[in-house]
């Protein structure tokens, strides 16, 4: 990608990322209040609120900051499989997602019908451990993805197997290029012979090829 269209990536990234991070959270706190309140109207309003907020805030903020985080990782040098944190940060990204579309459809679906089904009553009994389901979901997935950022921020460990790999054929690659464009000027100059040019030109020939890292 270009510069420009880097940085459109990276900011609409960011900002479906922290947009996730803050739905989650709002999520988390009305899961909270509708575990402790003693009050029908707030437990109602919690619940529905919260069915509200994933369908239509949390999941498409998800498969938006998965799908920028893909753009970014496949069209910038850092790649998808060359570096641990990134590597790290991609499988937390998919099980994050995973679970949160498995709640949705689950835990989150089933309380929005219980209280929608109630006239103003307290409905304890028929939540059951969904409530603490929900309020133990979202601030896992919350911390999850304060360590996603984390991740984001410092880019620990380094290089992966694969990411070694290619950084080394990178670097051969450019070496015989340099190498090659020295010894066609050294040749022009006179410097070297012309059978030590042609040797040189029949082994760089093989040199240049890409090294196969899979």
């Amino acid at each position: 990608m270009n510069p420009r269209l880097r940085k459109f990536a990276l900011t609409a990234h960011i900002a479906f990322s922290v947009g996730w991070i803050g739905a989650v959270a709002a999520f988390f706190a009305l899961s909270i209040a509708g575990m402790t309140s003693h009050s029908a109207e707030v437990v109602h309003g919690a619940y529905l609120s919260m069915n509200l907020i994933s369908i239509y805030i949390i999941v498409p903020l998800s498969l938006a900051a998965l799908a920028t985080g893909l753009i970014q990782s496949i069209g910038t040098p850092w790649g998808l499989f060359r570096h641990y944190w990134v590597v790290v940060k991609f499988f937390l990204t998919i099980l994050s997602v995973a679970v949160l579309l498995m709640h949705q459809y689950s835990a989150v679906a089933t309380a929005a019908r219980v209280v929608s089904g109630s006239a103003g009553t307290l409905l304890r009994a028929q939540l059951g451990s969904v409530g603490f389901v929900l309020m133990r979901a979202s601030g896992l997935g919350m911390l999850v993805l304060i360590v996603v950022m984390t991740l984001s921020v410092y880019k620990p460990w380094g290089l992966t197997v694969y990411g070694r790999c290619k950084q080394e054929a990178r670097r051969y690659q450019l070496s015989a290029a340099s190498m090659a464009g020295s010894t066609e000027a050294e040749s022009a100059s006179g410097a070297i012979d012309e059978p030590t040019r042609d040797a040189f030109r029949a082994g760089s020939k093989y040199s240049s090829q890409p090294v196969s890292c899979w």
